[in-house]
């Protein structure tokens, strides 16, 4: 990454911590309510059966044997003994408490894990769940994750994300009430959204006060609805300079201080089924590096238009 073009993540931890931080994707052995009948049964249109998890590490019910080989397994990508426990995949406070209790407090006490990383959604923080992350904050930072992915509502009726707008705005801050960090996913490219329209979601989570951002290419994925319609013909996905000029858009909008978590995304290769160009994560950003370079692009250049 070209440094100073914005507040990456490993920037971000590097200061936090002190030095170069891993996440470590974990399965955390949660459901959905969009999964369990709920809300629906199908999921979100565009999530996959292992629920966006597909690198995480099983669940197991011991969450320090997880860690154990999750570590294991990226041995060779890095050097960092330093590692944020990472629950991915499903929704993460969509348990009992006393299971969350568990889990996060198994993760916590690792000697290597020094933060969590909690995936939602916005409508799955009862207040038992929000005592638990704050309990567990009080002993190591807590960051939550919230899916809003669209702040129009005809988009998210159309991916099934099942719950207004509003219901985003009470999370961040109850969230924020009780010193909670959050990261915000926002999808680039989803059927019906132009770049003024992905860009007014990203002023709205700028302004509704998040403290990170996941700016996610969206990746149709097989046996999703999203690719059903997506071979009917019914949406066409973003070229590489589309996505690109959309970005830079965004990183311009949004303030110095809001952590960028993510500008592209990192697609099971044996599941992506469009944009074929997404495959390669390393050359996606060398390519979106160069261009933000050549555009002298800085993060919160326009963050006063908000």
């Amino acid at each position: 990454m070209l440094k100073n073009r914005y507040l990456s993540a490993n920037e971000h931890y590097r200061r936090k911590f002190g030095g170069k931080v891993y996440k470590l994707a974990l399965d955390g052995g949660m459901t959905c309510p969009n999964r369990d009948g709920t809300l629906d049964t199908r999921g979100c249109i565009f999530c996959s059966k292992g629920g966006s998890g597909e690198f995480a590490e099983p669940y197991t019910g011991d969450v320090s044997a997880q860690i154990a080989r999750a570590v294991l397994r990226i041995s060779s990508k890095t050097k960092a003994d330093k590692y944020i426990a990472y629950f991915q995949n499903y929704t993460n406070t969509y348990a009992p408490a006393d299971k969350l209790e568990r889990l996060f407090g198994a993760a916590a006490e690792h000697p290597s894990i020094v933060a969590l990383s909690v995936g939602t959604r916005p409508d799955c923080l009862p207040d038992e769940a929000m005592r638990v992350l704050e309990r567990i904050n009080k002993r190591l930072p807590v960051y939550v994750e919230l899916g809003l992915q669209t702040i129009h509502e005809d988009t998210a009726q159309y991916i099934r994300r099942g719950y207004k707008t509003e219901i985003y705005d009470d999370a961040v801050k109850r969230l924020h009430d009780i010193g909670i960090n959050v990261i915000t996913h926002l999808i680039i490219g989803l059927p019906g959204e132009n770049k003024d329209r992905i860009l007014q979601s990203v002023r709205y989570a700028a302004a509704i006060g998040t403290d990170g951002i996941k700016l996610q290419l969206l990746h149709v994925l097989k046996n999703t609805d999203l690719e059903s319609a997506y071979l009917r013909g019914e949406f066409r996905v973003l070229e590489p300079d589309e996505y690109a000029d959309i970005l830079c858009s965004a990183i311009e909008l949004l303030p110095a201080h809001v952590v960028v978590h993510r500008i592209t995304g990192d697609p099971p290769k044996k599941l992506l089924v469009a944009p074929q160009w997404s495959a390669n994560k390393k050359v996606v950003l060398a390519y979106i590096n160069d261009i933000f370079e050549k555009r002298n692009i800085i993060q919160g250049r326009h963050a006063d238009y908000i």
